[in-house]
């Protein structure tokens, strides 16, 4: 099974696409995370794409992205399928996507500014476990990861300016994207701004049903 999963910054899009594909067994692939990991790394398209890109709000250019992710689902533990969270973000990383696989279903979660602009107050993730807390999510010792005991982090890209500035991007380029899956006829929309159990329950009830 291989899906897609799109939706603006703090709709709950990572948090599901972690939790379907447990469900589903298949990997979980986060452009971000690829991103942050790669700067962490000092590996050299890493560093640019922080310094020049993400870190300031502003889509990573698709040969990079591109060239990242096919390295990525080529690798033997993405055989059963996985999960994109975070790409395709343009209609041309959709093309360049459908050159390298076919894609099963897009997943649209959607939530509204105000609400997501709320959610972004109280996010935290763990660095090394990738989870995200404050979205539907409250670790059990405030401030640390429940899996790794780690301390949170607050992402450099979660101040209010960087996100209104994503969501901008994210809008600006989304429409197009979700036409060209709805009129494939592989377009699932579900409401983000409702209990994460309610949504998870909804999208695999449309994987299945479909």
């Amino acid at each position: 099974m291989k899906l897609v999963f799109l939706g603006p910054p703090g709709s709950g899009k990572g948090t599901q696409a972690k939790l379907i594909s447990e469900i589903l067994k298949i990997q979980h692939i986060s452009t971000g995370t690829l991103f942050r990991q790669l700067a962490e790394e000092n590996n050299s398209l890493g560093i640019e794409a922080k310094e020049k890109y993400w870190g300031k709000g502003n889509l990573v250019p698709d040969n990079i992205t591109t060239k990242i992710l096919k390295e990525r689902i080529s690798k033997p533990d993405c055989k059963r399928g996985f999960i994109l969270d975070g790409f395709p973000r343009t209609l041309n990383q959709v093309n360049a996507l459908e050159k390298i696989t076919e894609i099963d279903f897009a997943v649209f979660i959607y939530s509204y500014e105000k609400e997501i602009l709320k959610r972004f107050e109280q996010r935290l993730q763990c660095n090394s476990c990738n989870i995200v807390y404050g979205l539907g999510k409250t670790p059990k010792k405030p401030g640390y990861c429940d899996e790794c005991h780690k301390k949170l982090i607050k992402r450099e890209d979660d101040n209010p300016e960087i996100l209104k500035q994503r969501l901008k991007i994210f809008y600006d380029n989304v429409s197009p994207i979700v036409k060209h899956y709805k009129e494939k006829g592989i377009l699932i929309e579900v409401n983000g701004e409702q209990p994460t159990e309610k949504v998870k329950q909804e999208i695999l009830n449309n994987i299945y049903n479909n």
